[in-house]
């Protein structure tokens, strides 16, 4: 029903920052709650950071707090990850995702029910 697209990814040094972007359409998206998530190779993906529609409430991993910011734009459809001071075990594939369930469960990787392809992150040492 809603298409997601990432963008933003590349190469960074230690210490760098970058500022991912999703793109949505298909679908009203102040309904949906968005988040972010990461997988590097051989692991799990992880939560990183969720915005509820509205945009009042935010939700981060607690091993990332005080490193990004996750915001959204209703108008235009998108959300974004501002992600500083990074470091090499930040490097994977960043996923955006979008919930379109009432009950809230931000965190957990199968509540979301849509999914962009990624965005590839490095951090070099």
């Amino acid at each position: 029903q809603v298409q997601l697209v990432e963008s933003g990814g590349g190469l960074v040094q230690t210490g760098g920052s970058l500022r991912l972007s999703c793109a949505a359409s298909g679908g009203t998206f102040s309904r949906y709650v968005m988040g972010w998530f990461r997988q590097a190779p051989g692991k799990e993906r992880e939560f990183v950071a969720a915005i509820t529609g509205s945009g009042y409430g935010t939700y981060y991993a607690d091993s990332l707090k005080g490193r990004l910011s996750i915001s959204r734009d209703n108008a235009k459809n998108t959300v974004r990850l501002q992600m500083n001071s990074l470091k090499p075990e930040d490097t994977a594939v960043y996923y955006c995702a979008a919930a379109s369930w009432s009950e809230l469960n931000v965190r957990n990787t199968n509540w979301y029910n849509f999914w962009g392809q990624g965005t590839q992150v490095t951090v070099s040492s």
